[in-house]
């Protein structure tokens, strides 16, 4: 939903009608009579507001408390403070704070309100412009990461554990792809591309350590129920006839793709990689009654191409 309202916080409710009459033809117009009557507007329509103008001196808290709920809670509104010209101090403090855009002296002169308004709505239409873009932009760049991911698997587990790696990767990208394989979540406040990048070559490093950790650990392959017993204690679920049945709510096959960017790898996520590396791509994952199950599965003939095919599918 696009926002287009103004919401307008002030305890005179004359003040709030005379605002309304003037500004309803521009945009539609929320009131409040106090800070925390602002703050539950906000709560139930912030996704509708464009533009926040709140009075300073109000009983209880002043205007700049929600200016600056608004700011953190609700960055993409604008947001202006209304005050008279004895308390100007106050909003060039409030601006040089970042909690405003600007500031309207009362009494109001009529068309500089409007015209400050329409400036103010102007300004909200490009945020959300940009916003947009911004999330895009983000999207694809997190899919990319995903991708990035299952293909940097692939050559870690070709170099930890050659035999039958392909097809326990193409086990890995199914039951990720089943599971519903979220992007990454990436701060980019924190990461710009080479810091991104060193952190997915250090994140690549501890993921083969584990790997070779639990590969030891499991010792000899073993086939059918053996193999099953194995992957039942390294991932705590229960063995029942030819499946191994877990309650995990499909983290354990998404994680060393989903976790989100800097966070380091742990042992138990690398648990089910190791597992199909170990024995060799022969089991497969299913939904079941109470979760999820493993159960044995015959060898695939592998697509050239089933790589690109699973990394087109898992970054949709």
């Amino acid at each position: 939903m696009k926002p287009v309202k103004i919401l307008y916080v002030d305890d005179e409710a004359m003040a709030l009608k005379y605002f309304e009459r003037l500004v309803s033809p521009m945009a539609p117009v929320l009131t409040a009579l106090s800070v925390e009557e602002g703050k539950a507007v906000l709560a139930a329509h912030g996704s509708e507001v464009a533009v926040l103008v709140c009075d300073q001196r109000m009983p209880g808290a002043h205007g700049n408390e929600l200016l600056r709920h608004a700011r953190e809670y609700y960055p993409g509104i604008v947001r202006m403070l209304t005050t008279a010209y004895s308390e100007l101090g106050e909003a060039i403090e409030a601006i040089n704070t970042g909690e405003i855009y600007r500031y309207i002296n009362k009494p109001w002169e009529l068309e500089s309100l409007r015209a400050d308004l329409k400036n103010a709505l102007e300004l909200a239409e490009l945020r959300g412009e940009r916003d947009g873009l911004m999330r895009d932009k983000l999207m694809a760049q997190q899919g990319q990461l995903l991708a990035n991911r299952l293909s940097a698997l692939l050559m870690v587990g070709a170099a930890v554990h050659c035999e039958g790696h392909e097809q326990a990767l193409h086990r890995f990208a199914q039951a990720a792809l089943l599971a519903g394989s979220a992007p990454p979540a990436i701060d980019w406040h924190r990461w710009d591309h080479a810091d991104l990048m060193q952190a997915e070559a250090q994140r690549g490093a501890a993921i083969a350590a584990h790997l070779r950790q639990w590969l030891r650990e499991f010792g000899p392959r073993r086939d059918g129920a053996g193999a099953l017993s194995v992957l039942a204690q390294a991932l705590g679920g229960e063995l029942q006839g030819d499946r191994v049945r877990l309650s995990d709510d499909g983290g354990v096959f998404t994680a060393l793709l989903s976790a989100p960017a800097g966070d380091t790898p742990t042992a138990p996520q690398c648990a089910w990689l190791a597992w199909q590396l170990w024995q060799g791509g022969l089991a497969e994952a299913v939904v079941a009654d109470t979760g999820w199950a493993v159960q044995p599965a015959e060898a695939t003939v592998l697509q050239a191409d089933w790589l690109a095919d699973a990394i087109e599918r898992i970054s949709r």
